[in-house]
């Protein structure tokens, strides 16, 4: 009876596994953000080329994280949610260890897109497990401390890149997730997913998420919840020191680009705990979103009414932004919940992927709008009404899934 408690308990082992993956999967995804100007400095570069080659390797680790997408979540369903989750520890950890002893760019080129590869996995599939192998009725528990504890590993990437240097900081990160690797030799499959292996079911199909009106539907749907978060971060959070300095806002005192990112994801690792518990408490994802895209909403209207504030009020502004932005730990679960076992891990791992991909539509009609009449925090404003008004629809579309239970089969 013990035993039984303890798996349906959200500090179970899958749960801690997940969670401890997911941190070390974000670590190392801001990691990068912090490093690559001393990093691209120490192998010799300066200027603009520095600015162009971090482009590029930004670009060629999203391009590294998308086919990682479907890679994973097409393995996950066709060979099992464990080995698949081992399979990315392993992949990012030693991608981590490797970029700390990049001596070229080529090299950086090469292992950033492994390192993408790699991330790409764990969140999807670890939501999976976890969404398996708990009950319904604390299921949302156990996926939101993966979440918060997860997106607190950004923070850990702050604290190391300022105390070591940053080579040093990949093998901090790449040495945490190997330490995570002997954890894995107690996690246990999903139970649904062994009967599922017994079936004759197809398993895995990506293309049918496309072939199938409804089911595209809802797979739509569930990659427009989830950008406004991407929204932010790409242009509120990446931008701040422009959109600071912009006139409109004009900030009394120089934004830090790496203290904008670091408060923003301390209140993104709580939000994680609170819209959690706010959809237990309501027994609705639906609801939990939708009071997260509000107050979003409302958050992001304060960013740009800050005119002429103090540094520290602009910091906390984007601390509270990040607070409603922690709705993607309820998102990334509804993602889960939406599909049948069959398919589940394809569309929690793609889903959240092809929301990271989605920014670089949203960057690119962001720099095309700041150019012409709009200017720079117009156009931010235009993206963010539009990108906003689609996550509201998306939302209100969707079917409601706490009570679902997730042992069926998509045909």
């Amino acid at each position: 009876m013990k035993q039984r408690n303890l798996k349906n308990s959200p500090f179970n082992i899958v749960v801690v596994v997940a969670a401890l993956g997911y941190f070390v999967d974000v670590y190392d995804l801001i990691l990068f953000s912090i490093v690559r100007v001393p990093s691209l400095k120490s192998l010799g570069l300066e200027g603009e080329a520095l600015t162009n080659i971090s482009v590029n390797l930004l670009n060629i680790q999203m391009l590294g994280m998308l086919l990682g997408g479907i890679l994973w979540g097409i393995l996950g369903d066709k060979k099992g949610r464990l080995s698949i989750l081992f399979l990315t520890i392993l992949l990012y950890s030693v991608a981590n260890i490797a970029n700390g002893m990049v001596q070229t760019i080529n090299q950086y080129y090469v292992l950033r897109f492994f390192a993408g590869l790699g991330l790409a996995g764990e969140l999807g599939i670890g939501i999976t497990l976890v969404s398996e192998v708990m009950p319904k009725e604390t299921r949302g528990y156990g996926t939101t401390l993966v979440s918060g504890v997860g997106i607190a590993g950004a923070i850990l990437g702050f604290w190391v890149a300022d105390i070591f240097d940053w080579r040093m900081a990949y093998y901090v990160g790449g040495g945490l997730g190997l330490i995570l690797l002997v954890l894995r030799v107690s996690l246990y499959e999903s139970g649904m997913y062994s009967r599922l292996k017994e079936t004759k079911i197809k398993k895995g199909h990506f293309l049918s998420l496309f072939q199938h009106k409804k089911m595209f539907s809802k797979y739509l749907k569930c990659i427009l919840m989830g950008v406004p978060v991407w929204y932010v971060i790409a242009i509120l959070v990446t931008f701040a020191p422009e959109l600071g300095s912009e006139k409109g806002l004009h900030v009394n005192g120089i934004i830090v680009g790496g203290k904008a990112v670091m408060y923003f994801y301390i209140g993104g690792s709580l939000g994680s705990f609170i819209f959690g518990l706010i959809s237990e408490w309501l027994r609705s994802r639906k609801k939990a979103i939708l009071i997260a895209l509000s107050t979003l909403t409302i958050s992001i209207i304060l960013f740009f009414l800050a005119e002429g504030v103090s540094t520290s009020m602009f910091y906390f502004i984007l601390f509270v932004v990040g607070l409603q932005t922690g709705y993607w730990a309820v998102f990334v679960t509804t993602a889960s919940e939406q599909f049948g076992t069959n398919i589940r891990a394809t569309v929690t791992t793609t889903v959240p992927n092809f929301v990271r991909g989605a920014t670089i539509f949203v960057t690119t009609v962001f720099v095309w709008l700041k150019s012409t009449s709009p200017g720079l925090i117009g156009s931010a404003i235009i993206v963010g009404v539009v990108v906003m008004t689609m996550a509201f629809y998306a939302t209100i579309k969707m079917e409601e899934t706490y009570h679902k239970d997730l042992d069926y089969y998509d045909a």
